[in-house]
């Protein structure tokens, strides 16, 4: 059993850059419980998976997220899943930052 919180999921920095800081940490036997926290006005890349699922959690701040063609307003609270093989990204349109988790089964395609 691991008891995390939203400002700390554990694992370890897979990606940073301008834009975000991505911590990934990996349990069980397939799942990926991974954060995000992305600079005030700046986007993720966006990517989609083959036979990969995954759930958005807004943890802090509001933007914007993209599934397909359709772009849509998250904020705090909000929740977001992502389907087999759509395309998805996220946009903070704010100048504070924004912060979520996810959480997905398999390895990092992305």
């Amino acid at each position: 059993m691991q008891k995390l919180t939203v400002k700390n999921i554990g694992g370890d920095v897979v990606k940073e850059d301008e834009r975000y800081v991505v911590t990934d940490n990996k349990f069980g036997d397939s799942l990926v419980l991974s954060s995000t926290f992305l600079t005030g006005g700046k986007a993720t890349t966006g990517h989609e998976h083959k036979g990969q699922e995954e759930v958005y959690f807004f943890v802090e701040g509001s933007g914007e997220m993209q599934i397909d063609n359709q772009r849509f307003e998250v904020t705090k609270g909000d929740i977001v899943c992502v389907n087999d093989g759509e395309f998805h990204r996220v946009f903070n349109t704010t100048a504070v930052g924004l912060l979520f988790i996810c959480v997905f089964e398999g390895n990092r395609s992305h």
